[in-house]
């Protein structure tokens, strides 16, 4: 399913997406991140919280195979990462809130990955590697240190390797378009009903309890639309990259499969609801009096 071609190409992608996602770190920024504790708290309940547990309700729902739910459940324990800035700022929501989720995300995952993948993981009696996973994890945060000290040292030259980071992590999904999808459509083709049920409803519903958890709370709408997309929009490159660098070729192919997917599709749903997004922050924009604009 994914030969030496693409997982070459993925590894370099990777190390750049990483780097990009480290230059868009700052400790000011989780600092202020601290002075704002909503944005905290809610983005590590929404990550670490409710995607973990809707992938593992998907997971023992549906008729999956073991390695399936496996490959589902790491989707789902996977921080958020850049893409979610970008498709942020094309929905004319609020870009900062989504800055300081990625950052408190990525630094917390340090943290709630391991956990989340072993309990998820023997819930669904699915047999993880955990050492392998680790030491790919720990591999991919060198180059998000690299980020950061880039961006401590010229914040130009950070802000522009972050941006770099966020476009090849969407030119990732188009690899996959152009490549991965043709090589592999009678697999695709063949692939049961409940395996495309767990990957877009993972992402549906990581923006639907995104979107309804900020408005139970009273947050401001464009706040609530920020949310759900970073909430929602898991970082599928990464999901992709552990399991191709810590299973063997025997799992490896049936485990992907689910990131693979569902990285595919979150970019579909994601373009759709960043217009109904844009057109409702537009419609918000001109009822307001021309003094705040």
């Amino acid at each position: 399913m994914v030969g030496a071609f693409e997982q070459a190409v993925l590894a370099l992608m990777m190390v750049v997406i990483m780097f990009g996602m480290g230059a868009s770190l700052t400790w000011s920024d989780f600092q202020l991140s601290l002075r704002r504790p909503y944005a905290l708290i809610l983005g590590l309940i929404g990550q670490y919280g409710v995607m973990p547990l809707i992938g593992f309700a998907l997971a023992s729902l549906l008729p999956l195979t073991p390695d399936q739910k496996l490959g589902l459940i790491i989707m789902a324990c996977m921080p958020g990462g850049t893409t979610s800035n970008l498709f942020t700022y094309f929905a004319k929501a609020n870009l900062a809130l989504s800055v300081i989720m990625t950052v408190n995300s990525t630094l917390f995952g340090i943290i709630f990955i391991p956990i989340l993948l072993v309990v998820y993981s023997s819930g669904v009696q699915a047999d993880l590697p955990f050492g392998d996973v680790m030491r790919t994890l720990f591999v991919l945060l060198v180059p998000v240190l690299l980020g950061m000290a880039v961006r401590r040292w010229d914040a130009n030259k950070g802000a522009i390797i972050e941006m770099a980071g966020s476009i090849l992590a969407v030119l990732f999904i188009l690899l996959l378009l152009v490549t991965w999808v043709p090589g592999n459509w009678r697999l695709l083709a063949a692939t049961p009903w409940s395996v495309y049920a767990g990957v877009i409803g993972l992402g549906l519903l990581g923006f639907l309890a995104g979107h309804t958890l900020s408005r139970a709370l009273g947050l401001h709408p464009r706040n609530a639309r920020t949310i759900a997309l970073e909430i929602g929009i898991q970082n599928g490159p990464l999901a992709i990259a552990v399991v191709l660098f810590s299973f063997g070729a025997a799992r490896e192919q049936a485990i992907v499969v689910m990131p693979a997917l569902y990285s595919l599709f979150i970019v579909i749903n994601a373009t759709l609801l960043t217009l109904v997004y844009r057109r409702a922050n537009e419609a918000a924009e001109q009822k307001m009096p021309d003094s705040l604009l």
